[in-house]
């Protein structure tokens, strides 16, 4: 996305809902080149049209957290990117960084398979040329796109993957928490199939502790943040062993 859109989505985000002719103001372009982003925008899912007017997804919606500092979430995807090799066979869990990691994969590395659990990333890569996405079965989940229950369990372990990706809701002492058990249950389930578990986040989640665990330190090989990481934070993954790696 050219860097006007991402400044289109601050603005929308900030404001909630925004007229067309404000955007073209704000952004010094004309309002058919705002129609034509907003129209863009809109089919990736990061905001919606009014008439004349554009306005956030709705809040429980998967791709209003990613449209929520999309520029940030971007650098770390494209960086962990760098990992997977063209041929390679990924596992990728829900969250707006791992979107943007199934996006970058299935756009520009070719014949990656990706597993996930997440409608929401099948859906958002579907149109890419080199999208080949494996969606694991299992009870559906409205409001985060996902499969969960015991269904995930049958449907992955005859899998075997070198790389894991996955999001989370924050960090304590002990790991990587989660806000919602059933995803951290179907987390967990798939990262046994991996060799290296690798979790995408934005820095600011490790301020918040979420609800429940979500995987242990010793499981996790690295974790792709942004720049911003608190040094205590940090301190803690080094010191358990977990390459960080900040963009």
């Amino acid at each position: 996305m050219h860097m006007r859109h991402t400044q289109l989505l601050n603005l929308v985000n900030q404001k909630k809902r925004v007229a067309v002719t404000e955007l073209a103001q704000a952004l010094d372009v004309s309002e058919v080149t705002i129609r034509k982003d907003l129209n863009l925008l809109e089919r990736k899912g990061l905001l919606r049209r009014e008439h004349g007017y554009a306005a956030m997804t709705a809040s429980d919606d998967i791709a209003n957290h990613l449209s929520f500092n999309y520029e940030r979430k971007r650098q770390i995807a494209q960086r962990a990117a760098e990992t997977v090799h063209n041929g390679e066979t990924v596992m990728i869990e829900s969250g707006g960084c791992c979107a943007l990691l199934a996006e970058e994969l299935a756009t520009n590395r070719r014949d990656v398979t990706i597993i996930t659990n997440s409608a929401f990333i099948a859906d958002y890569v579907r149109k890419q040329p080199n999208a080949h996405i494996i969606l694991l079965g299992g009870e559906y989940q409205n409001e985060s796109q996902v499969m969960i229950g015991p269904m995930i369990q049958t449907c992955v372990r005859d899998f075997s993957v070198n790389k894991f990706f996955v999001g989370t809701d924050g960090l304590n002492e002990h790991g990587f928490m989660s806000n919602d058990i059933m995803r951290a249950e179907a987390a967990r389930t798939m990262a046994g199939s991996a060799s290296q578990v690798i979790i995408l986040t934005e820095s600011s989640k490790f301020q918040t502790t979420g609800v429940v665990s979500l995987l242990p330190l010793d499981r996790i090989s690295a974790v792709y943040t942004d720049s911003d990481a608190d040094s205590q934070s940090l301190t803690l993954l080094n010191n358990s062993g977990i390459h960080v790696y900040p963009v």
